[in-house]
């Protein structure tokens, strides 16, 4: 499919606990559907939980033969992902660095 085919996911600003169920809801009902483009260029907090979680969409997406990518991480989302040692399991998906 075209990139221009994906469903954008912006994510909040602050991505902790208390926007995952929001954010799970939307991704679930973008990645059953077709590609998904995540938007994370407005993160200034995130939880490692819902780093979890987008990994767990990604492999979703995956295994139902779709694309997942985060396009534009905010400065905070990637020092997150570094803190973490996720760097390597994020690499592939994002886009626009």
């Amino acid at each position: 499919m075209a990139e221009t085919d994906n469903k954008i996911v912006d994510l909040p600003t602050f991505l902790d606990l208390d926007a995952l169920d929001g954010v799970r809801d939307r991704l679930l009902e973008v990645i059953e559907t077709g590609p998904a483009r995540i938007n994370g260029a407005a993160v200034e907090r995130v939880a490692t939980n819902a780093l979890l979680m987008l990994l767990s969409a990604a492999e979703t997406a995956r295994k139902a033969g779709f694309g997942f990518e985060i396009a534009g991480p905010s400065a905070a989302m990637t020092g997150a992902i570094d803190r973490l040692g996720l760097s390597p399991r994020f690499a592939p998906m994002i886009r626009g660095l």
